[in-house]
């Protein structure tokens, strides 16, 4: 296997941690995109419990800050993220309701039935699409919604290149059908499901990125992980406009039954 493809997943994490630092979401989104699936949530109220789990610098979690009234804790695994998303809701004033937290997806600190709503950003395939939905079922309400984005196919056939790069990367991609199957055999209610726009991956995901490789290219110059690592983000970003119309995100909401 080329540098180019290997998988995120064998870079360090204090590299990959400070590349996505530099960058106001971590994985592909928008604002708009956000608040189109808060939009299927309801009953949330100034009382309401919220957690974005595998928060990073929380672009999204100030998204949804910005349109309930609710406490939302964020939550990441890398403290450099949660330093700066706690940086950004003291800018924002929002300190005294958003918090961000370390802490890891498959241990959370919550009680059973205390959360109204989880919400995850490209984050769930840490842990897994279906262990993530039941693992964290319990820590709803009854009633309580969960919402997250997850890397799906959009055909059932695809270019042999294109579906060995995501198998290696993440095995759990499927088609939308079969996410909504397992999110309803979960033991949710699926009360929508919709594909990410190309502009979250283009706009708001890989070309903030341009000049970020070149500045970390230039701060690591003679540095191999660094090379790799930004020859792997740039193959990744070629990838995705080869094959667009083959893959991307999807955005899944349920409500527990």
């Amino acid at each position: 296997m080329s540098n180019e493809n290997k998988s995120i997943h064998e870079f360090d994490f204090n590299l990959i941690c400070e590349y996505f630092s530099n960058i106001e979401r971590q994985g592909p989104g928008s604002q708009e995109v956000t608040t189109k699936a808060l939009s299927f949530v309801d009953n949330l109220t100034d009382k309401s419990r919220i957690a974005d789990i595998g928060c990073g610098t929380g672009g999204q979690t100030m998204v949804l800050a910005n349109n309930v009234s609710g406490n939302i804790t964020g939550i990441d695994l890398f403290p450099a993220f949660i330093n700066q998303f706690n940086a950004n809701t003291s800018k924002l004033g929002l300190e005294d309701r958003v918090k961000g937290t370390v802490g890891s997806m498959d241990n959370l600190p919550y009680k059973q039935k205390e959360l109204d709503l989880i919400w995850s950003e490209g984050a769930i395939y840490n842990i897994g699409f279906e262990r993530g939905l039941k693992e964290w079922r319990k820590f709803l309400k009854p009633g309580g919604f969960i919402a997250v984005s997850e890397a799906t196919w959009f055909t059932e056939e695809r270019p042999a290149e294109i579906e060995e790069f995501w198998q290696d990367a993440y095995p759990g991609i499927d088609t939308v059908s079969n996410k909504v199957a397992q999110m309803q055999k979960a033991g949710y209610i699926p009360v929508a499901a919709f594909i990410l726009p190309e502009n979250c991956w283009i706009e708001h995901f890989y070309v903030p990125q341009v000049e970020v490789q070149e500045n970390f290219l230039m701060k690591y110059a003679g540095n191999k992980a660094a090379q790799e690592f930004i020859a792997n983000q740039r193959h990744e970003t070629q990838l995705y406009y080869k094959y667009k119309e083959y893959y991307g995100y999807a955005f899944y909401i349920g409500k527990k039954m």
